[in-house]
């Protein structure tokens, strides 16, 4: 009976010692596994277009890491739907850091532009950081007798639903910051949308429409100091360094106005913590650079490098603006 005793005690033991040298090992593997991050190829993926703010920021946080890490860090730009084909594909990859989403600010306003989703926007993702913004410009045709918002507003009040202006597509940023700029003023503009921006441009040019919004300041350069658009202001709260001349809508005459669009990186939701606030930590080391703020102020970017706290609080901000906006304009997705 004692010997049985002892063999039972002794089997226990080797239990016990066992089970702790595989605790221990599991410990160290995935402490290993941590720390070696990234071990393999990282892909930012854009769900638009080359070009614009998403793919540039993209471009130059990956060329960066890439030098840092010793491992590429590649873009890959998987455009369509309004950016959603893109964003879905991160959000249904596994999250472990590998596959990342550089996602223009429609990423915030597609939940008020369509009806269905494949994806939840605040659940199905991880916020990295905000990388940039870029403001839009709003532009008026010389034949539009005011000079600024307060004019604006004095004009269109009296004549409803009569001021036409251009955006780029229904429920694109362009199109809601023209929405955000009526109610807030409490006026009636009329929407003309367009399949994007530069067929807009040429009807603004051309007198058929009234007004505009853009991001594409550079474009919109020579003309203004043609004379053949005037400028009504900047959409962002502060005036834009590389247009100091320029105001800012809401110190032009409309007090609290901002609508700027911007692009953030992006994770799979349930990468682990860790690795997000690797990433956000360099990617804001990265953005802080003189080299890469000299490169996105070319392309009137300002950068952001926001904490992932910050970045997840500036994103559901973004979209409460904006589903508030759709509800009380009247906007129906599509």
């Amino acid at each position: 009976m004692t010997s049985n005793v002892s063999s039972s005690t002794g089997t226990h033991r080797c239990v016990v010692v066992y089970s702790l040298s595989l605790l221990l090992s599991i410990a160290y593997v995935t402490g290993h596994a941590q720390e070696t991050y990234p071990s393999r190829q990282v892909r930012i993926v854009v769900p638009t277009a080359p070009g614009g703010g998403s793919d540039g920021g993209a471009r130059v946080i990956a060329h960066e890491l890439s030098k840092r890490w010793g491992k590429p860090v590649v873009v890959e730009n998987r455009a369509g739907a309004g950016t959603i084909i893109g964003s879905e594909v991160v959000a249904k990859s596994p999250p472990d850091g590998y596959t990342l989403l550089s996602a223009p600010g429609a990423i915030a306003t597609n939940p008020v532009s369509y009806k269905k989703l494949p994806y939840d926007t605040l659940k199905d993702f991880a916020p990295v950081t905000q990388i940039l913004y870029v403001p839009n410009l709003i532009v008026i045709h010389p034949s539009l007798p005011v000079k600024n918002v307060t004019e604006l507003i004095t004009f269109a009040r009296a004549r409803p639903g009569q001021v036409l202006y251009a955006s780029a597509g229904h429920g694109t940023n362009p199109h809601l910051t023209m929405e955000l700029l009526a109610n807030m003023a409490g006026i009636q503009l009329m929407h003309v949308p367009y399949k994007g921006s530069p067929p807009g441009i040429v009807d603004l040019l051309g007198g058929r429409v009234a007004m505009i919004a853009t991001s594409s300041m550079s474009i919109m350069l020579a003309h203004l100091r043609s004379g053949r658009l005037r400028a009504l202001g900047v959409t962002s709260a502060v005036r834009v360094s590389t247009l100091p001349d320029i105001p800012t809508i809401a110190e032009n005459g409309l007090p609290g106005y901002e609508a700027v669009q911007w692009a953030g990186l992006l994770a799979p939701a349930g990468t682990p913590k860790e690795i997000v606030a690797l990433l956000s930590r360099e990617s804001a080391s990265i953005l802080r650079m003189p080299d890469t703020k000299e490169r996105l102020a070319v392309e009137g970017f300002e950068v952001v490098g926001s904490t992932p706290d910050e970045f997840a609080i500036f994103l559901r901000a973004e979209i409460q603006k904006w589903t508030k906006l759709a509800k009380a304009a009247g906007l129906q997705p599509e």
